[in-house]
Parts: C-alpha cells; sequence; structure tokens
C-alpha cells in the first residue's frame, strides 16, 4: 500500500458522534464502512469535503483483475477524508506539444491527461464528495451526481482540477461524488476464466455504496443521477441496457460519449491482449493452462504489468491509436453494437430521464493527440470523426429513449473562451473551439482553477447557467429541465438546445437535423471513423 493511501487511516478508541454542530470545521459523518471526517472545502467554505473514502477492499492477489469487494474497516475505525486517495495504476500518456498552443493549452490539455504527479497504487477504489450539509443539519434531500470521469478507460481523473466538485456542491446546494475505478488491463484484463469489465463493475459497487451512506452526507438516496464524459459517458449508457431492473438511480447523463460511439473488445481478441502480456512475462500464453497463466500475472508487480500492456499492439486508426484493454463483450455488462441497436429498438433498458450532449467541436482536442503521435487528417476527416464519433451516437441514444417514451433533453455545447483555448486556427484549421471536455469547466466551475486566468462575465454566467440546468434535472429528472425552459428532445420538433452559444449565456433551441442529417441510420452506424476518439 503506498504510504499516502494509509496514512490519513486512523484507529481511535472514542467514536466522533455523527451529530455535529452545523458549523464546525470538522464534521464527522457515520456510514456502513467507516466514521469518516471531513473539512471544509477550500475556495468554498460553506461547503464539506470529504476525499479518499474507500467503498472497495484493494484489488490485490487473487482479486487483481476480479469484480470488485466492499470495503470492511477493523472495528472503531475513523478516516481522516482530508487527502486524495492514490489513482488507479495507468499508463501516463507523454507530455505533448502542438503548434500554435495558445499561453494557456499546453497546461490546460497535459492537465486533462493526468499530469497532476498523484501517485498510483492498486488500493485505489474510492470516493470523494462535496455537500453543504451533512447529516447533522437535519435534512437528507439534495440530489446527488456521481461522476465517473473519462479518459479512454485508462487515465486517472478523480483528483483532476477539472472536476473538482466543491463549486458546483455550493452553488447548486447538490451532494457531487467523485469516482476512483480500475483502468487499462486492471479494470478491463480480457483475463481467460475472468469476470470481465472490473472497472464498470467497480462503477455499481460505487453507486451502490452511495445509495447506502448519501442520506448521512445530506444526499437523497431517491435522487441519485450518474453523470460521465467520455469514456465515463459510454459508462452512464452502459449501465441503462446492464441494469434493467434494479437502476438504483433516478437520472442518466452522458458527456461526448453513448453506448455507440465506438467498438466493445470481443472476448477472443481481449483475451489474445491479455496473452501478450503474459507472454511478455514469460507467464505464458493461450496454449499454456489459463489458470496458471493469470495466478502467473498476478504475481508481477504492478510496474511490470504497466509496461508490459503498454506495448500491445492497439487496432489500427486514422486519428489515433485505440486504446487497447478497454470494455468488452460479455453479454451482461456490455453488449455488442448490434445487440445495443436491437435493444434500443426493443426499448430493453432502463426507462430512465436521459441528458445527452458533447462539444460542438470535439476534435479540438483529439487533433492535439494525433498531432503527438505523428498523424495528419484534413479538415473534412476531422468533421467526419467529429460526426461518428459523437453527433451520431448522442442522436441515437436520446432517439431510442424518445421512442421509449422516456423524458429527454439533448445539448451541444458551443463556447469558445480565450481563457480556455487550447490554440488558435492555422494553415487552414480552426481554432480548437468547443473541444472535447470543455463544457466540463463550465458545469463544475472549475476553468479558473484549471487556467489560472479569470472567466469573463458571459463565461461565468454560462457556468452558472449550466450548472442551474443540471441541477434542475438532478432536483426532478423528469420534468425539471421542464421548468428551466429546455425543450425536451423530440417533444414538438427536434429540439436540441445549444449552451454557450456565441459565447452567450442565454441557451438557443434548433432542429437537431441541422446535425444530424449526415447521420446514418443506426443500423448502418459505423463508428470506425471517430475509433480513437474512446
Amino acid at each position: 500500500m503506498h504510504l499516502l493511501a494509509c496514512c490519513n487511516f486512523l484507529l481511535i478508541s472514542i467514536i466522533a458522534s455523527p451529530c455535529i454542530a452545523a458549523w464546525s470545521d470538522k464534521p464527522s459523518v457515520h456510514s456502513t464502512s467507516v466514521q469518516i471526517i471531513g473539512h471544509r472545502a477550500p475556495n468554498r467554505t460553506e461547503t464539506f469535503e470529504f476525499l479518499g473514502i474507500k467503498y472497495g477492499r484493494a484489488p490485490v492477489g487473487r482479486r487483481r483483475f476480479a469484480a470488485p469487494q466492499r470495503f470492511i474497516p477493523p472495528d472503531g475505525a475513523v478516516y481522516d477524508a482530508s487527502h486524495w486517495n492514490p489513482d488507479c495504476p495507468a499508463n501516463i500518456p507523454p507530455v505533448t506539444t502542438f503548434p500554435n498552443f495558445t499561453g494557456n493549452g499546453f497546461a490546460i490539455y497535459n492537465q486533462f491527461t493526468a499530469h497532476l504527479d498523484n501517485p498510483q497504487d492498486e488500493d485505489c477504489l474510492a470516493l470523494n464528495i462535496w455537500t453543504k450539509s451533512p447529516a447533522d443539519v437535519g435534512r437528507s434531500n439534495k440530489p446527488v451526481f456521481v461522476f465517473f470521469h473519462g479518459g479512454r478507460f485508462t487515465i486517472p481523473g478523480p483528483h483532476s482540477p477539472f472536476y473538482n466538485g466543491q463549486y458546483l456542491a455550493d452553488t447548486e446546494d447538490v451532494v457531487v461524488v467523485t469516482v476512483n475505478y480500475r483502468l487499462g488491463i486492471f479494470g478491463f484484463s480480457g483475463a481467460p476464466g475472468l469476470e470481465q469489465n472490473a472497472g464498470l463493475r467497480d462503477q455499481r459497487s460505487a453507486v451502490e455504496w452511495v445509495r447506502d451512506n448519501i442520506a448521512e452526507f445530506g444526499g437523497d438516496s431517491e435522487r441519485i443521477v450518474i453523470f460521465g464524459q467520455s469514456a465515463g459517458g459510454s459508462s452512464v449508457d452502459y449501465w441503462a441496457y446492464s441494469y434493467q431492473e434494479d437502476p438504483i438511480v433516478a437520472g442518466h447523463i452522458s458527456h461526448s460519449r453513448t453506448a455507440f460511439s465506438f467498438v466493445p473488445n470481443n472476448v477472443s481478441y481481449a483475451e489474445s491482449l491479455f496473452y501478450n502480456v503474459s507472454g511478455t512475462l514469460e507467464c505464458g500464453d493461450s496454449t499454456t493452462d489459463s489458470a496458471s497463466v493469470v495466478a502467473c500475472v498476478r504475481s508481477k508487480s504492478v510496474t511490470e504489468i504497466l509496461a508490459a500492456a503498454l506495448i500491445a499492439p492497439p487496432l489500427p486508426s486514422k486519428a489515433l491509436s485505440q486504446a487497447t484493454f478497454h470494455p468488452t463483450i460479455d453479454n451482461v455488462i456490455v453488449f455488442s453494437l448490434e445487440e445495443y441497436t436491437a435493444m434500443s429498438r426493443a426499448g430493453s433498458f432502463a426507462k430512465i430521464p436521459y441528458l445527452a450532449g458533447h462539444g460542438d467541436y470535439e476534435a479540438g482536442f483529439y487533433r492535439v493527440s494525433a498531432y503527438g503521435a505523428n498523424r495528419t487528417l484534413t479538415p473534412s476527416q476531422w468533421q467526419l470523426f467529429n460526426q461518428r464519433a459523437f453527433t451520431c451516437p448522442t442522436k441515437y441514444a436520446t432517439d431510442a429513449r424518445v421512442e421509449a417514451g422516456v423524458p429527454t433533453w439533448r445539448y451541444r455545447y458551443m463556447g469558445d473562451w480565450p481563457n480556455l483555448r487550447l490554440y488558435g486556427a492555422f494553415d487552414g484549421y480552426p481554432d480548437s473551439g468547443a473541444y472535447h471536455g470543455a463544457d466540463l469547466d463550465m458545469l463544475f466551475g472549475t476553468a479558473v482553477d484549471v487556467t489560472g486566468d479569470p472567466n469573463s462575465a458571459r463565461e461565468e454566467a454560462t457556468s452558472h447557467y449550466m450548472m442551474g440546468a443540471w441541477a434542475a434535472f438532478g432536483r426532478n429528472p423528469t420534468d425539471g429541465l421542464n421548468s428551466y425552459s429546455w425543450p425536451q428532445y423530440g417533444s414538438r420538433t427536434r429540439d436540441l438546445v445549444l449552451l454557450g452559444n456565441c459565447n452567450r449565456p442565454e441557451p438557443k433551441s434548433i432542429d437537431a437535423n441541422v446535425y444530424d442529417d449526415v447521420c446514418p441510420p443506426v443500423e448502418q452506424n459505423n463508428p470506425l471513423p471517430g475509433r480513437g476518439a474512446f
């Protein structure tokens, strides 16, 4: 265990009372797993912060690559939730530069790809909570937003300044939760004979912990909303198909990805990747007894496994390499694209209110990655990348909800703020525009933390508008956005809401066909031009 993972876990003889004064600087909250001591958030001191709360046992030894197990602390344990938990182990992409980066562009891009010097450790199954009202103030009725970060299922995220929950919790008086889940080969191993998609199962385990404990933090367990961006956005959409009978949550929000955004690994390909790693580690291959191979790989160090996984060959892609170890079709947690299409047509998913959308120019982020990989696409190829990885998958996911009578809303984020711009226009290409992840700064209110530069008045107003809209959805997933004057998608026309349009806070409603006319029918969907965006 990394020192930072254990130094905050204290055993004391006297358990602090869960009933505290409303203005205590160190609120003590009782949970099913441990007594938790929080503190005031550094920049929003009326909001409390609880960091690094364990929801799962350390996935080490025989638990490596396996489904998560609930964390059970020693009797009388108290956790000082004042520090981030280590990130789940991952190969961090190299630091990248780009022609015409703005003064902030280099820092923004590389922060978003996890260059933040946070330690890594397998004992990483933890979550973070922000709330104005731990249960001591007598109310547990706030909507709860549980966030699954993106990063191709390979890059850490919860400690990132992009996703700090203090501003959203403070501004809208909601509870915000961010989740560590296993990544890359540790979360999506392809190991033969084991349950697949451990990282997605981690997400479920975290939400179960939230359901069981969030009332003590002022949250309403009947109004949990899961939301995620990129890989996290697909995680949210997967949830609707995986947990039709017991979804736990009251609302789903997908940012910049849905189940239709990419092709999951099939079992044979996932196993071939694992055997590639096992061969590198001299643990045997597909001709060796599979249980022996898995046991051998489990005996290796994190460093050895990450190094072997790094050289496993990715699938070919025009834009950038597809992450190798990612969700695998098991027909329980993850299904094939063909099956998602069939299930969508049959309405075979949890009928939960849905909000989905993405940035206007998602490729503005990925052009940097492609440049770092020495790949060049034409402007028209990048537009196809946008369509097949973002616009069309969002259309398919929201159309399915409308057909099933599910309250559905759809947005397209348009903001292009000077302090958040990655690079300027050059050589016939546009500037970075409303790139992948740019809407998160607005929703979480973290743009100043990310850039160090103040927001403009319009930028600040746009951020507050988006926070208010998401909070309205959380307070009443079925009707809250109607009250916020958002037209329901597919209600009267195919209404799509533009956010940050012309860098103004006022939303604009348009016909979605303006963007959707380029999309083929869902059964002809081909996400491969967008491969590598995941």
